[in-house]
């Protein structure tokens, strides 16, 4: 068979089997081939999983520009875009650059190391993906922006005391889980790394878990805030994260990104309060402030070995939160996320599902068992066109009807369009069965086209609906295919409320 053709067994010629046309088709209910169950999901958060190119990109809308929301835009060597997947998830998708991890397996690997994590200080890792030069990381997705913003970019209120102290101590915690875990490297921790959930409470990116590349360097931020043994060496070390964190500290207390050894010398000098963020005046606790002050100064030590441990850092931070009953968000100054009720999905006929699904085989088999009866009374023909065209043109739409039931689909594209060029008798049927043809051959444009002639002849028959959500999704117009999924199953259900109404 060619390129176009179907491999599965082929079935009779309409005229021999008038009693399989009234029976139901098989296995309707079944998912396609290539779907996938939705991993399990514990606590919230799903299990770590493989995903495909295809989910991720009708997710971000083919990895649009409009979804980025990577600190640099559309400058940085690795694209971070928000997306949402069909359960109506919000994902987080990291895009390595294409020669970033040229092993496949290692890759793999390193992300299956970093899913197995699970804490409630973490923004967790869900998922990866390896597609050819494509490597990709899929964790949860953080509504409420990055530290950086609400420290550095603030709107309406800068972030208050006690919010920073919670941050410091949540992050802590979470690199404290991740080194008792067997992580204890993070790779250029900042403030952009921090990133605040629906409630706005603080989270650990987890994409800081792994490399920027099998060989590449750890650090993009200025040299001015790398830790001084990785400019010696180039190697991140546990060590080297607490001298990272200590530039964090220096951010919430300063409210600005000062250079380390500009904040050594004021705290050496004792000028604390100058380093205070002057948003804060007369709003903090010295005591407090002086706390976090030294322990920024012990992070950020030239010696590695004289910078404090992960446990240290809680063990420092956990006495320091005053306000542990008021809710981050409050602190915050921000609403509290709520998220807005799906748009109610109507149900689905067995045409609705098999769309839903882009199973081309189930709407091959119902599009084959309606025949024509959605055309009755579409045609009223003289009795010279009948004389005159009528053999010839029924004669191509026969010999197309037996190639689309044998799923010989370029055949049937041929005889097809030898029917509709006469232009005697109009079609929505045969439109919607070229249609089909067309997703067989991976032609979505020319089968969305041949879908809207259908809507055109019958501009209430769900099935032309049917087949342009099917090829909307072909073209990765995921929203709009939905939408034309929903009004098909609308326009069948007022087919039903009036039938039932006559």
């Amino acid at each position: 068979m060619g390129c176009c053709q179907s491999s599965f067994q082929t079935e009779t010629h309409p005229e021999k089997d008038q009693t399989q046309q009234q029976q139901e088709p098989q296995n309707l209910s079944q998912s396609s081939p290539g779907a996938v169950a939705d991993p399990a999901v514990t606590n919230g958060v799903p299990s770590f999983s493989e995903f495909s190119l295809a989910d991720l990109k009708a997710a971000t809308n083919n990895f649009s520009s409009d979804n980025i929301v990577s600190e640099s835009g559309e400058k940085a060597p690795n694209l971070v875009y928000k997306g949402r997947l069909k359960n109506r998830k919000w994902i987080a998708v990291k895009k390595f650059t294409k020669m970033a991890w040229p092993d496949p397996k290692q890759f793999a690997e390193e992300a299956w190391g970093v899913g197995k994590l699970r804490h409630k200080r973490l923004a967790n890792l869900i998922g990866y993906c390896c597609d050819g030069d494509e490597r990709l990381l899929v964790a949860e997705y953080m509504i409420n922006d990055t530290l950086a913003k609400h420290l550095f970019h603030w709107e309406n209120q800068t972030i208050e005391w006690a919010m920073r102290l919670r941050v410091a101590f949540c992050i802590a915690e979470a690199l404290d889980y991740c080194s008792s875990e067997g992580h204890p490297l993070y790779h250029d921790l900042n403030a952009y790394r921090v990133i605040f959930d629906e409630d706005g409470d603080p989270r650990l990116s987890c994409f800081g878990l792994m490399k920027n590349s099998r060989d590449g360097k750890s650090y993009s931020t200025n040299l001015a805030y790398t830790p001084p043994e990785y400019l010696r060496n180039g190697r991140v070390t546990p060590e080297s994260v607490i001298y990272s964190f200590g530039t964090v500290l220096l951010d919430l207390i300063s409210g600005k990104h000062i250079p380390p050894s500009h904040a050594l010398d004021m705290i050496r000098g004792k000028n604390v309060i100058l380093l205070m963020d002057s948003h804060l005046e007369g709003k903090f606790s010295t005591e407090e402030a002086t706390v976090v002050v030294g322990l920024a100064s012990q992070c950020l030590q030239y010696e590695p070995w004289e910078r404090p441990s992960t446990r240290d850092l809680v063990a420092t931070l956990a006495p320091l939160q005053i306000k542990p009953d008021v809710p981050s968000y409050v602190m915050l100054g921000i609403s509290k996320y709520e998220e807005s009720p799906p748009t109610p999905q109507r149900a689905l006929s067995p045409m609705g599902e098999a769309c839903s699904r882009h199973d081309l085989t189930a709407i091959h088999q119902i599009l084959v068992m309606n025949h024509y009866k959605d055309d009755e009374g579409s045609n009223e023909l003289s009795f010279q066109e009948w004389t005159q065209q009528m053999r010839d043109m029924l004669e191509a739409r026969k010999r197309g009807d037996y190639a689309f039931r044998d799923k010989d689909f370029k055949t049937a594209i041929d005889c097809y369009s030898q029917f509709i060029d006469v232009g005697t008798m109009v079609s929505s049927t045969v439109f919607a069965r070229r249609s089909l043809c067309y997703l067989f051959c991976d032609q979505p444009d020319a089968a969305l086209a041949d879908a809207m002639q259908a809507q055109i002849v019958n501009p209430d028959w769900p099935t032309a609906f049917y087949m342009q959500s099917v090829a909307l999704a072909k073209l990765d117009m995921q929203k709009d295919a939905a939408d034309m999924l929903n009004e098909a199953a609308g326009l069948e259900e007022k087919k039903q409320r009036g039938a039932k109404g006559s």
